[in-house]
């Protein structure tokens, strides 16, 4: 399945509290983000940084978009290696730093699965699946900055 995908996004500021931006401290940074056909997402910047901490900010979806990248890939390596999971559980962690300037970066990402498989069997090959999974991830492949895995895997019962 080559070729380009396209994505649309619809972002709206809706942090205004009556003067715009006429000062620092007089606006809010909350933003609604839309997807044709899927429910709004409310969204600000991080606390730290004058944001609303109920709402999801960019450095949370980062995480959260490297966390399902790498869970679905890790999925479909382990159907291909013939390992059955049956459950599948992420701490992610990241670390952003500030330059001092006004702006930052991530400096690393480090994804903690937790993963059971059907049979002891499997752990091997589901263990192994974790690189399969890393080298498929769209989402890691985009980003300049170390995506490290701690995983565990262990059979049930």
């Amino acid at each position: 399945m080559n070729g380009a995908h396209h994505y649309r996004l619809h972002a709206a500021w809706t942090g205004n509290r009556g003067s715009g931006t006429s000062g620092y401290r007089d606006y809010a940074r909350d933003v609604t983000l839309s997807v044709e056909g899927k429910p709004d997402v409310l969204a600000s910047s991080d606390k730290p940084f004058r944001g609303d901490p109920g709402r999801w900010n960019p450095e949370d979806m980062l995480l959260a978009a490297l966390s399902e990248c790498h869970l679905l890939s890790y999925l479909h390596a382990c159907v291909t290696a013939g390992v059955v999971v049956v459950s599948y559980e992420d701490e992610a962690t990241g670390t952003m730093i500030e330059d001092g300037a006004g702006s930052g970066r991530f400096t690393e990402v480090v994804l903690h699965p937790r993963v059971v498989v059907a049979d002891a069997s499997m752990v091997e090959a589901a263990t192994a699946a974790h690189a399969q999974a890393h080298e498929w991830c769209f989402i890691a492949n985009s980003v300049n900055f170390p995506v490290r895995h701690d995983a565990v895997v262990t059979a049930a019962g």
